[in-house]
């Protein structure tokens, strides 16, 4: 099979999403429909590797669902699906498996950060995640993935598993997965504190912006955001060495997509109070439509399902194409 221009991704159903999980996945998938051939998942798969309530799970992943579709992922151009629904992903995992080396899963430093000092009691699913990402990309031949800097080292794993896969059985089916990394709002942080990504596990709500937040309690938290008592810096150098005004800006400029240094420029030397406003506004007139849009669809479960059931069809008939060839080729017999 021969494939070009493909991307493969996916966000976790691991809770109620937030600004960035629109900004730094959600959004550019909106955009890459246009110019690629997209297979969207969500990774539930990935989201077991620490505990998940089985009785939550099935509607996070509606949840996830219907954030694609009311951000403006069109659910008839783009394959849309819940991984674990697709079992070629592990079986293809499982191969991979014994063709990584644990050294370089050792080398894996988001392990190290999720894992913290208490290794030994993390999951084995923890540790091997990166196989099986690789597995989720290269089962549909994926030619591209949009990543941020914190799975840039992943992507690079998933190109040594293809290469060695390729060397070692003297084939070209897998490609060289290329990285799309985009640039404004990626990496989006805490609104408490510019040194940490904005996260659902943060113990303070006021940390993060919901996509299905009021604009009552979006006025409130981008009030209460963390600054400084400067005003707004002159330029990039000086924004960068102050993470609570760069993130604002960041946020700022991802929204209204621009760059942000364009952002800096247009605020420098103003108040807080000021661009706090503006961004407030832009803020309210982008994430509560989506909002909205989300519990809307979110009250027609029956459509979610039948977009999830649509999408599995058609990711099993791609996944399983390529699944023969492995086996194929490392000799397995494949009925």
């Amino acid at each position: 099979m021969t494939v070009s221009n493909r991307i493969l991704s996916g966000v976790q159903p691991s809770g109620d999403l937030h600004l960035g999980n629109y900004l730094g996945a959600i959004k550019n998938f909106v955009a890459l429909q246009h110019e690629y051939e997209c297979f969207f998942c969500v990774v539930d798969l990935h989201a077991i590797t620490v505990w998940q309530d089985p009785q939550q799970l099935s509607q996070k992943t509606r949840e996830v669902i219907a954030a694609f579709i009311a951000s403006g992922i069109d659910p008839k151009k783009n394959i849309l699906f819940n991984q674990s629904q697709v079992p070629q992903h592990t079986q293809l995992a499982w191969i991979f498996n014994c063709v990584a080396r644990m050294g370089w899963l050792n080398r894996m430093t988001q392990f190290k950060d999720k894992a913290g000092k208490d290794k030994e009691n993390a999951s084995v699913g923890l540790f091997s995640y990166p196989t099986l990402m690789a597995a989720d990309i290269l089962i549909y031949l994926a030619t591209h993935v949009p990543v941020g800097e914190d799975q840039k080292q992943h992507l690079e794993f998933t190109r040594d598993i293809a290469q060695k896969f390729n060397n070692d059985f003297k084939t070209n089916l897998f490609p060289l997965t290329e990285p799309l990394i985009f640039g404004e709002g990626t990496r989006v942080m805490s609104l408490r504190d510019g040194m940490k990504k904005m996260s659902k596990s943060d113990i303070s709500e006021y940390s993060r912006i919901m996509l299905n937040d009021s604009p009552d309690t979006i006025v409130q938290k981008i009030k209460k955001a963390k600054t400084d008592s400067l005003p707004l810096p002159a330029n990039l150098v000086e924004a960068s060495t102050r993470p609570e005004a760069f993130n604002l800006l960041s946020i700022f400029a991802a929204l209204k997509n621009i760059l942000t240094k364009n952002a800096i420029q247009q605020y420098a030397g103003k108040e807080f109070s000021l661009f706090k406003k503006d961004l407030t506004d832009l803020m309210v007139a982008t994430i509560q439509p989506i909002g909205r849009e989300i519990n809307k669809l979110m009250d027609d479960q029956l459509y979610l399902d039948s977009i999830l059931k649509d999408g599995k069809n058609k990711a099993t008939i791609e996944a399983d194409s390529v699944l023969t060839q492995v086996y194929d080729i490392i000799g397995f017999k494949k009925s």
